[in-house]
């Protein structure tokens, strides 16, 4: 649970998520259409990824994986 940067519908606290997905452009209004009918969804934002975008979002996510596959060192291990 995360502190929203301002209220929404008079709530101050909510989830945030990041959904990336590939689909064809029909798809997405019955996505919205179910967004806009849930009441636990108060806010949504759809963009278009372009090419520059999906690279850097992939080596983003890449990072990330490698990370938090990496076991963390304790001080002796790291100086030996």
């Amino acid at each position: 649970m995360r502190k929203l940067a301002y209220p929404i519908q008079k709530k101050s606290t909510g989830f945030y998520y990041l959904v990336e997905y590939e689909a064809d452009p029909d798809t997405i209004l019955p996505f919205e259409t179910e967004f806009r009918r849930d009441e636990r969804i108060i806010r949504f934002l759809t963009t278009r990824m372009d090419k520059n975008h999906t690279e850097y979002a992939e080596g983003r996510r890449d990072r990330e994986n490698d990370r938090r596959d990496k076991p963390k060192q304790t001080g002796a291990e790291a100086q030996a």
